[in-house]
């Protein structure tokens, strides 16, 4: 391209001197041919330097593979704003390395739920010699959300999921959001309507606080105003009978394997939240109907009972580094909702179905010693008010208390320790409880 440029400028500058009158004109013209050539010349290397630098930072030194596509991912034809449309992927590779001074149920080792602390010994789950070491990487996590628009709005996904299922601190794939969202219309799989996720506060053991309002639900959720700091949010989710047979099962042995959970309506939450520069507050009210039948009943026997609840939480900023996590939790029959330990329904003394009431909560305090040093330090607590009709080694309470010390050396790397308490304790009195000291490390992407 070079060689024809600089040609064709010189043939242009020789047939126009052939028609000068002096020489003057033809030394004149012949300046104008070589200013013009060096014009050419300088936008030629211009153009090729531009080709070749693209191409050096997407592929240096031919390391790049293939590039990712989303087939199924581009905007709508005739749709707004359609150069938002795009993929993100994110997640993290985490490792856990625990030692429990008493025990836990081997199943759950990798965190410390209360109720899984073994009081009955021997003859429950995790008796045995006190002082237990694991490593786990369950907390590994893996996402991807899509944004297309379309004529009637951005469409958002988010589908995730951790390793922690479980099963003695093995990974397995544990599905946390399988979510979409169009405008004030949600669907899928995401935290619970009647929970408040930014309230969580900044641990590193994966369960938490046992009195926290946590479950990720499948729901429809509709969002019908979200401004000025205020939003609201209705939403019908999957129900869940937590059933305890308690002494029905002395009357009919049978009864424990034969009598199931019954959910004939979704469970109906409503919620609304307040955001501002000193931190945000969310308040939440469910109504659900619990239910049980015996499937080994002929006449097809079953109860249905009604369960309600309420919840505060939120989070507030109290000095230039230290914020309050918090939430008060209050119903029957909402420990499917509740993060730890308990029942929906079960016996009173008359044998007759009641519901179970429940009372959770926590209070975090999250302090910032630097840019890269935090802690958090606090309290949680679950309680039931225990039926007549259980066995007295029916959960009661579950406690929980933790401080930590964490550090963030580089941009997306997070290590640090954990020192974590737990006690377990049953209708009749009796708990038990378990130390553990935890030392994480976490890689974002």
């Amino acid at each position: 391209m070079r060689n024809h440029a600089m040609v064709a400028a010189a043939s242009l500058a020789l047939c126009a001197g052939a028609n000068a009158q002096s020489n003057e004109e033809l030394k004149a013209r012949l300046d104008d041919a070589l200013r013009i050539i060096q014009d050419l010349q300088g936008r030629v290397k211009a153009l090729e330097e531009q080709k070749k630098a693209p191409a050096e930072a997407a592929a240096p030194a031919g390391t790049w593979g293939a590039p990712a596509v989303a087939p199924n991912s581009k905007a709508e034809e005739g749709a707004k704003d359609a150069g938002q449309a795009h993929v993100e992927i994110y997640g993290q590779a985490m490792l856990d390395a625990i030692y429990d001074f008493n025990r836990m149920n081997p199943d759950w080792a990798a965190t410390l739920r209360p109720s899984q602390i073994p009081i009955a010994c021997p003859g429950s789950p995790g008796c045995g010699k006190e002082g237990n070491f694991i490593m786990s990487a369950r907390q590994t996590q893996l996402g991807v959300r899509g944004f297309i628009p379309t004529s009637l709005g951005l469409i958002k996904t988010d589908v995730s999921f951790d390793l922690f299922g479980t099963g003695g601190g093995s990974t397995q794939v544990h599905w946390l959001r399988a979510w979409g969202e169009l405008g004030m219309f949600g669907a899928g799989q995401t935290e619970t309507n009647f929970m408040d996720l930014d309230a969580f506060p900044n641990t590193i053991d994966y369960w938490g606080p046992p009195g926290m309002v946590f479950i990720r639900n499948p729901q429809l959720r509709i969002t019908p105003y979200s401004q000025k700091g205020l939003t609201l949010a209705l939403s019908l989710e999957a129900p869940n009978s937590a059933i305890d047979t308690g002494k029905l099962t002395d009357v009919d042995p049978s009864l424990g394997d034969t009598v199931s959970g019954w959910n004939r309506w979704p469970d109906l939450v409503g919620s609304l939240r307040f955001d501002g520069d000193w931190g945000h507050v969310k308040g939440a009210a469910i109504v659900r109907q619990v239910g049980a039948q015996n499937t080994a009943d002929p006449s097809g026997r079953s109860v249905t009972k009604t369960g309600w609840g309420i919840n505060l939480a939120g989070s507030v900023k109290l000095f230039a580094k230290d914020s309050l996590s918090f939430q008060v939790a209050t119903g029957d029959a909402i420990a499917s909702y509740m993060n730890d330990g308990g029942v929906d329904m079960a016996p009173n003394a008359e044998l007759h179905a009641e519901t179970v009431k429940s009372l959770g909560w926590f209070a975090y305090l999250n302090h910032a010693w630097s840019e890269k040093l935090t802690s958090a330090v606090g309290f949680s607590q679950h309680t039931q008010d225990n039926t007549g009709g259980q066995f007295d080694s029916a959960f009661h309470q579950g406690s929980y208390g933790s401080v930590n010390l964490l550090w963030t050396p580089a941009k997306n790397v997070l290590t640090g320790a954990e020192y974590i308490w737990g006690e377990n304790k049953a209708k009749d009195g009796s708990s038990a409880d378990d130390e553990r000291i935890q030392f994480s490390t976490k890689f974002q992407f």
